[in-house]
């Protein structure tokens, strides 16, 4: 966990619980785009969309997480993410801010219990008074194994 010091995540919303990525995985955050539904895909997959001249696949994050979304969704965004050689975008309730681990204290392997979220989906729980907030594992969220086979199809 000492690698963790000194990193940055951001923060964003997915229904009332709060999670977030590394940094270094976002590209960019945009407001959520027109996109290009593709027949026969996922539920959570929203569709395809072109971003200067690159077609980006955006995924809703809450349908595959299966977390309820706000109700009011006026901050409703797109992160877009680079995870390994895959560039997705995925759509979140509202983005909070920009996290730096201080401490190793602040961190912390995810209880084993029964959460809103597969396990194998969490890398650590940031702790900061009474809030928490959930590192994802976006490879494991993403399928990123299953992404790089298909770019190779």
């Amino acid at each position: 966990m000492t690698h963790l010091l000194g990193s940055k995540y951001l923060e964003f919303s997915l229904g009332t619980e709060h999670y977030g990525v590394p940094l270094l995985t976002v590209r960019e955050v945009i407001s959520k785009p027109e996109t290009t539904i593709i027949p026969n895909a996922p539920t959570y997959f929203v569709g395809i969309m072109n971003l200067r001249g690159q077609v980006i696949s955006v995924i809703d994050l809450r349908k595959k997480l299966a977390i309820k979304s706000k109700a009011s969704n006026s901050e409703e965004a797109v992160i877009i993410v680079q995870v390994e050689n895959v560039q997705l975008g995925l759509v979140v309730d509202s983005i909070d801010r920009v996290l730096e681990i201080t401490s190793l204290e602040q961190v912390t392997e995810m209880p084993e219990i029964n959460t809103q979220i597969n396990a194998k989906f969490v890398q650590s729980v940031f702790k900061e008074k009474n809030h928490l907030t959930i590192f994802l594992k976006l490879s494991e969220v993403l399928d990123v194994q299953i992404l790089n086979k298909s770019k190779a199809a």
